[in-house]
Formats: structure tokens, sequence, C-alpha cells
């Protein structure tokens, strides 16, 4: 860790400690294949970041009387089982059946981005946000219903320029079958894959590749799915 412009008390992390909560809408497909990843926020820290993802639900107006089940990992006494996955910190169930699991993801800090010593970033250049990008992987040979996905964060941008420049460079298209991007003449006013997703790959075997970029989003209204199809 380095100090940042002479000031001891900042630091540039390693490390990014992202916030991740992934919503699973079972009121629509009870197969769970609806489900969309977010990023709420990064921490410089580990600290930082499991202090605010337990409470990371009412940054986007959330409040615990909105769901049928709310779960703090940390708040249930040693003796009491976790159903939710060594990862989840923090579990709810929405009245109409959607599932909240949120943990916390890992990255290099590839932008240099600096910490105050509470762990919170200091953006540059007067930036609020940071912009992900991230690949979505979904196995239909396992399962048919895409309900086997995962979620994997390739990169983090101050700039959402140089995040859809990195997006369009994450996979190479000579190895995959079927490769769709965003902006190809052949789906010009007609993207089918969702305003956020760059690009779509099938592979020889059939996976399903979405890189998508995202911004985290500042109310429940912006929890918005992810339109992913075959």
């Amino acid at each position: 860790m380095a100090s940042v412009n002479g000031a001891s008390s900042n630091f540039v992390p390693e490390q990014l400690f992202h916030t991740v909560l992934q919503v699973i809408d079972y009121s629509h497909d009870a197969s769970g294949a609806n489900r969309t990843t977010f990023v709420l926020k990064t921490h410089g820290t580990l600290e930082a970041a499991k202090k605010f993802a337990v409470h990371s639900l009412e940054s986007i107006n959330f409040t615990s009387s909105d769901f049928q089940q709310y779960q703090i990992r940390g708040d249930r006494a040693p003796s009491e089982s976790w159903s939710h996955g060594d990862g989840v910190l923090l579990f709810a169930r929405a009245f109409d059946g959607q599932e909240f699991l949120v943990g916390i993801d890992t990255t290099p800090n590839n932008e240099g981005v600096a910490a105050n010593p509470d762990g919170d970033l200091v953006l540059p250049e007067g930036a609020k946000f940071l912009h992900y990008v991230l690949q979505i992987s979904v196995d239909y040979n396992a399962d048919r219903s895409g309900s086997l996905q995962t979620t994997e964060i390739l990169g983090v941008y101050v700039h959402r320029a140089d995040a859809w420049t990195a997006a369009y460079k994450c996979l190479d298209p000579t190895q995959y079958a079927e490769y769709d991007r965003r902006g190809d003449s052949q789906f010009i006013g007609e993207w089918p894959f969702g305003e956020d997703i760059a690009v779509h790959a099938v592979s020889e075997t059939g996976q399903n590749y979405f890189i998508a970029v995202k911004n985290p989003p500042e109310k429940k209204h912006e929890l918005k799915h992810h339109n992913l199809k075959k």
C-alpha cells in the first residue's frame, strides 16, 4: 500500500473489495434462472466492505420490513446453521418470492484507486462511482433452464468509456462458435440482450457468455434484470 499525493492517511490498496448483490426472481421463474448480479459499492479494505455489506440493501432504499425474511449472518449464534452459502453475509426474501443474497468479491486494483483510512474509495476527477465489467456464464448443457449461472467481475474502471472498451476485448471471437457484439451492423436497432450487455458468445460446447458493463444501482427500482437469451 502506498500513500497518495503525499497524504499519508490515504493509500492505494492492492485489492478492491466489492459488495455484490444477486437477485433471484422466483416470482416469474421457479427454476431460478432469472437472476441478476449488481455491484453495490467498492471499498479499499475488507473490514469496510463487510461493515457496509450487512446493511447494503438500505443503501438502495430497502428496509427489513420490505422482506418476509431478512437474515444477517453475523447476527446468528455460532450454534445456528446458515443455509445460504459460505460467501453470503445477508439474505432476504421478498413477499413476492424474490431472493436477495449479498456477499463480497475481490479484484485487483487495476486503476490504482486510492482509499482513505476508513476504507472508502477516493475517486479521481470528481467521479462518483466506478464502472464494472462483468462476465455472466450460463451453462444450458448442465441445466436447460439456465439456472446454473456464474458472474465474475473482470475489471473495474473509473471512466465508463474505458469499461466499454475493455468489455469488447474480454473474449476472443475466434474461440467461439457464435460471437455477437453490440454495435455490429446486423444488430442495429434490435440488440436483443439488453442495453448493459456488450458481447454475447457461445462456445463449441454450448456455454453462453455475456459481457456486461454495470454501474451501482442507487435506488431499488434500478434493480433491473438482464435480458439473457440463448
